[in-house]
């Protein structure tokens, strides 16, 4: 067997392939992994339970899953947000979630150096990505859906921190194959542009501590400017011996964003931090190895009723990131990605590290 991240004195190796297993025992036969056991399914999410999988050595699983969205993706290069079983139940197209397989592909190649698999999933990733793309604004920043209507006029922080780490990583898997993608480094370049200088071309959402730490992961801030923007909020977001507040005005920490607060403080070297994090959600696991999603701690009840996959799957990524145990350790700290760092524009004002 394969190793197994594992965090001395907050997760064994037997404990991850614990929750790997829950995951798994999640998956549907066609490969969907959805959020809990008859709930639904959404690529985002889907693919971030898979990257664990490919981290704790249940690759097949890992393959399937990806499989499953190349069977599924639309003509346009697309998914849609929402899925139950073979239903769609929401047709529309979300732009992170479309883009996150490349970030996915190349996690699973970094993990397992397996080209053929690259090779059969490059032309679905590439669709995604020519798909997202499209919706990319001249300011540099992409829109976060489209509905049958058109374009709608939002770029969010998230989501488009987590299309710029997506261009990258599908940037390095069209290198591996000899496949230039000029017109994908230069997008890249504009959407770190204006994440870094114009954030006032984002819809706000200051509550929401994903917009927080979010654009760090992907290792492009400066150490300095993503110390200073952590620094700045940790004491809105970080609740004592429980983990991060998915909302800054709600008495509720959850699983996903304290573990991936992990991964971005890993990203900027507190590793220390990163584990003192992982270690303080640990409330949320259950005896099977799965995670309830948050906990409501003014009131103590664990909320919403749900061990969600996603939840399960970012503990493994950031025990794995942690550790610096599979080869895939590095992803969100951007190691061995390239840069994108063409100069944007010779007419804007603003400085740039172009």
């Amino acid at each position: 067997m394969a190793a197994v991240p594992s965090v001395p004195g907050v997760l064994t190796e037997s404990q991850v392939r614990q929750t790997a297993a829950s995951i798994v025992a999640t998956q549907l036969p066609s490969g969907a992994i959805p959020w809990f056991t008859g709930g639904h399914t959404d690529p985002w999410d889907h693919v971030q339970a898979a990257m664990s999988l490919s981290a704790a050595d249940r690759c097949d699983a890992a393959v399937l899953a990806y499989e499953w969205l190349r069977d599924v993706q639309r003509p346009d290069g697309s998914w849609a947000i929402r899925y139950v079983g073979d239903v769609v139940e929401d047709p529309h197209t979300d732009s992170n979630f479309c883009a996150y397989i490349a970030t996915g592909v190349w996690h699973h190649w970094q993990a397992t150096a397996d080209r053929s698999f690259v090779e059969r999933l490059f032309p679905t990733v590439a669709r995604a990505i020519d798909l997202v793309l499209e919706m990319q604004r001249p300011d540099g920043a992409i829109v976060w859906a489209r509905t049958e209507s058109g374009p709608e006029a939002e770029a969010l922080v998230t989501g488009n921190a987590s299309i710029h780490l997506s261009l990258r990583c599908a940037i390095g898997l069209a290198d591996l194959l000899g496949d230039s993608r000029p017109d994908w480094e230069l997008s890249a370049a504009r959407l770190r542009h204006a994440l870094d200088e114009h954030p006032e071309l984002f819809d706000p959402k200051p509550t929401h501590s994903m917009d927080w730490y979010y654009p760090l992961l992907g290792g492009a801030l400066t150490p300095e400017r993503a110390a200073q923007r952590i620094d700045e909020r940790w004491d809105d977001f970080v609740v004592a011996g429980l983990g991060a507040r998915c909302v800054s005005t709600n008495p509720w920490v959850t699983g996903g964003e304290t573990c991936e607060l992990a991964l971005a403080l890993d990203a900027l070297g507190r590793t220390d931090q990163a584990r003192a994090q992982l270690a303080a959600m640990q409330h949320l696991r259950e005896n099977d190895g799965s995670y309830w999603t948050g906990l409501v701690y003014d009131i103590e009840t664990r909320w919403p009723d749900e061990r969600t996959t996603w939840t399960a799957a970012t503990v493994i990524l950031a025990a794995d990131a942690i550790s610096r145990t599979t080869p895939a350790n590095g992803v969100f700290r951007g190691s061995g990605l390239p840069l994108c760092d063409w100069k944007v524009s010779e007419a804007c004002p603003c400085p740039s590290p172009w």
